[in-house]
């Protein structure tokens, strides 16, 4: 299942909202002088899973793959990317970790 348009947003401008918002989380401890994060290598991007909010590390290349698409729409429909919990998404730890241990 791949994105939808959403508030006529292209995919890619979806895409590009998602990793600014997870990229720029502010000019804080363990964040460089662009305010990205320290402990994130290049090329991934950090997420936060289930009720603990348990942060994962994840490649950039699971955005193109449908699944975690599916994952990403269910964000957006019950948290939206406006705000500044970072990218929040609502599964169990569980099941996100299957599907990412399938993905790699």
């Amino acid at each position: 299942m791949a994105l939808r348009k959403s508030n006529k947003l292209s995919q890619t401008a979806v895409l590009k909202q998602i990793l600014k918002r997870c990229s720029s989380l502010g000019k804080r401890q363990g964040y460089d002088q662009e305010g990205l994060p320290l402990d994130v290598p290049k090329g991934h991007f950090a997420v936060y899973v289930g009720e603990n909010r348990t942060r994962y590390i994840v490649p950039i290349s699971f955005l193109t793959r449908p699944e975690f698409q599916s994952l990403l729409q269910q964000a957006e429909e019950e948290f939206g990317f406006d705000h500044d919990m970072g990218l929040t998404i609502p599964c169990e730890e569980v099941v996100f970790e299957s599907l990412t241990s399938m993905l790699r």
